[in-house]
């Protein structure tokens, strides 16, 4: 037999059983659906994490930071030392100084953090409003979204406004702790309270609980820190990055990566994308179910015409293909109505969950999200399925001896 007539006669079911094959396909549809459903939701919920926690500068970052011991310094030395690295892109120390803010006629205690623009860039953070740091603009300052808080102001009423600090920077004698940060046990004599006269204007903000302010270390060298909390290093490739960790783990110092991090989210998210999965599965198996029941009550209601298209000289091969393709196409539609089911399931849901999320103050997200190949690959398999819910069918109806198949009623 010809293919166009394989093809004919597989087809045909949609006009002799129409509501009976068009509710095969709808069961097949709905475990399809739902697999797409669950899974998308799974990659849905690591890219939108992933995207508010790093960025792609971040994933080529070390965090460096002294050991408990304090033997060695991160200092202006250590700093040059890390700079002449082979694979070292960048390195972006970072101070924190307690200050105390001026905004208008209202004072607060901030911790400053006096760094290099590219440190926040680095540190996978994100403006929620205005923009990060940079060397054009020494003057700029980053808040973090608490210290509208503290002087009472929106962020917006933040944005654009001008501070001044007063410093209160640790005396060459006072001890500094682990972190490279003043300790608390110093009493006031142990520090050096210096009043700037630089007006910084708030240029960005970002999300934050704690009252710190971010500003460019260019602008503090008054101060004459050479003492640093934490060194951001950017490697130039993922390949160079275990190679610069090892060197400075060499010099005493503590390191650790975003990338770290980031890595063991994926893993934690690959098991809740394998469960969402075999929620989903469960549906199709049940679907599945009902196509095979479908194509065994097609085989005995097409007995005796099977026997004659044997008579006339069909073969047996020509006679499980026909099967097999109209299992196969039953689950190929399935597959695709499926996926449209899904993919509209998902962005009703969405558009639900960001109303609700807007009403109580928070930000739209995209809670669903779909790889190309994963979609193909549910159409792949939705095909794959259906072939092979009409194997058995398939291998009965090629046995059906002629001379039995025209005398069944």
């Amino acid at each position: 037999m010809r293919f166009i007539d394989l093809f004919k006669l597989s087809t045909r079911m949609f006009k002799a059983r129409t509501s009976r094959t068009l509710l095969t396909v709808l069961g097949m549809s709905i475990g399809i659906g739902a697999i797409l459903f669950l899974v998308s939701l799974g990659y849905g919920l690591q890219k939108t994490l992933l995207e508010r926690i790093t960025t792609s500068d971040s994933l080529l970052t070390l965090d460096i930071s002294e050991a408990k011991s304090g033997i060695v310094s991160l200092d202006n030395e250590m700093i040059k030392k890390i700079e002449a690295m082979p694979g070292v892109e960048d390195v972006s120390p970072a101070f924190q100084i307690t200050t105390q803010g001026h905004l208008d006629d209202l004072s607060a205690d901030l911790v400053t953090i006096g760094s290099k623009p590219s440190f926040l860039k680095l540190g996978g953070y994100k403006p929620s409003k205005g923009v990060l740091l940079s060397d054009d603009n020494q003057n700029g300052i980053v808040i973090s979204s608490a210290v509208g808080q503290v002087f009472g102001k929106t962020v917006d009423e933040m944005l654009g406004k001008d501070m001044t600090f007063s410093f209160f920077v640790p005396r060459a004698a006072a001890t500094v702790d682990d972190a490279g940060n003043t300790s608390d046990a110093q009493s006031q004599s142990d520090f050096e309270k210096v009043d700037s006269e630089i007006r910084y204007k708030i240029i960005g903000v970002i999300e934050g609980e704690d009252n710190v302010v971010y500003v460019n270390k260019a602008s503090l060298n008054d101060l004459k820190i050479d003492k640093y909390g934490q060194v951001k290093v950017k490697t130039k490739s993922n390949g160079e990055m275990g190679i610069i960790r090892d060197a400075i783990l060499e010099y005493g110092l503590l390191v650790s990566s975003l990338s770290d991090t980031v890595d063991q989210a994926n893993q934690i998210f690959k098991v809740v994308q394998i469960i969402l999965m075999l929620f989903g599965i469960i549906a199709l198996v049940v679907s599945a179910i009902g196509m095979f029941n479908t194509m065994t009550i097609t085989l005995l209601e097409r007995t005796e015409e099977i026997g004659i298209m044997k008579s006339i000289g069909a073969s047996d091969m020509g006679i499980s293909v026909m099967f097999f393709m109209e299992s196969a196409i039953m689950g190929f539609l399935g597959g695709c109505a499926g996926v449209a089911i899904g993919w509209l399931g998902g962005q009703g849901f969405n558009i639900i969950i960001n109303m609700v999320a807007v009403r109580f103050g928070g930000q739209s997200v995209s809670l669903f999200y779909s790889p190309t190949w994963f979609i193909l690959a549910i159409l792949a398999f939705s095909g794959i399925v259906g072939f092979f819910t009409g194997l058995v069918p398939a291998r009965r109806a090629s046995k059906i001896d002629p001379l039995d198949a025209l005398r069944y009623k």
